[in-house]
């Protein structure tokens, strides 16, 4: 385990740098001039010379590149142009609103997507698996914006259960914070419940025809043992590995849902500084976002051993 550990952890190194490197030439590829963007339209060549001089815009390509590597693995990945804050204070701020929006919505996913995808699978061409295929039809196929504006206009204009937009720290108003998550939770959680409970079917099928299930039903065992102790279990595995990329989707994905309710979080971030060409902060959101998925997918692949006990890392036989 600690021999795959440390070769996963040297790969995703590796996998980090290319990332980065991608990420900093294709921000040099955006058009406009930097030291323009924040100098404005009205300054004249010496100012901008001044801002050229004083972020080493006017260095070569692979020399800011170095310094920029150098400064993020030190935890600084430079200042905003358009606030003039560190982009790390930045992210800070935005990055736990959509961490708990995308785990809601994740928790949201699962609660739905595995007991109908087991149930579907138990009751094989029955009616209860056309109805769950049909809603994983729906789920996968409604827009995330048309679903949105659909349950503001239900729950929060007609009826006024809830609000319509916004949001509110947890810390101040547990009860309101949960208020204005509940919907766009719902939003992105209904389309992973769809992509979810079609992979756990397909996967719960996979393993109940296996002989390790035979033999449990030849043995005696109730039916609910063997789906909980057996099969429950292993068909989890392409699931996880699905929802761990599904996982990294949301962090960065949410940007239409949560432009629809107004959640000030990682996606609008994203956004905000792609329309201002905020360049530093748009290297540093997409560095710290390639950053989830690698981290991502290492706990999906150490997750393997522990839901399948005949799964075992280890290093490849030479």
């Amino acid at each position: 385990m600690l021999e795959f550990l440390v070769r996963r952890l040297a790969i995703s190194a590796v996998t980090l740098g290319v990332i980065s490197l991608v990420v900093f030439t294709g921000v040099r590829l955006i058009p406009g001039d930097p030291a323009r963007v924040m100098a404005g339209t009205d300054a004249d060549e010496a100012g901008l010379e001044e801002i050229r001089a004083k972020y080493g815009l006017g260095d070569p390509i692979p020399v800011q590149y170095l310094r920029w590597v150098a400064l993020a693995l030190r935890g600084d990945l430079g200042e905003s142009i358009r606030t003039r804050e560190p982009v790390v204070r930045t992210v800070a701020q935005k990055l736990p609103i959509t961490i708990e929006l995308a785990t809601c919505s994740l928790l949201i996913a699962l609660s739905i997507a595995i007991p109908a995808g087991v149930l579907a699978a138990v009751r094989r061409n029955t009616l209860w698996d056309v109805l769950a295929s049909g809603a994983s039809l729906c789920g996968v196929s409604i827009p995330n914006f048309w679903l949105g504006i659909v349950l503001i206009l239900f729950f929060a204009v007609r009826l006024g259960w809830l609000p319509a937009s916004g949001f509110v720290p947890f810390t101040e108003s547990p009860l309101g914070n949960l208020q204005r998550m509940v919907m766009p939770a719902f939003v992105l959680g209904a389309a992973l419940a769809a992509v979810l409970m079609r992979q756990t079917r397909n996967s719960m099928i996979e393993v109940l025809s296996a002989d390790y299930v035979r033999t449990a039903y030849a043995k005696g065992l109730a039916n609910r043992a063997v789906l909980f102790r057996h099969a429950i279990r292993n068909s989890l595995i392409p699931v996880v590995t699905i929802l761990g990329l599904q996982m990294g989707a949301l962090m960065s994905g949410a940007v239409v849902t949560e432009q629809i309710f107004v959640v000030p979080g990682f996606g609008r971030l994203i956004v905000e500084a792609v329309f201002t060409r905020d360049y530093p902060l748009v290297q540093g959101v997409v560095l710290i976002t390639a950053s989830a998925y690698v981290l991502i997918n290492l706990a999906v692949d150490v997750s393997y051993s522990l839901l399948n006990p005949r799964i075992r890392v280890r290093s490849a036989p030479s």
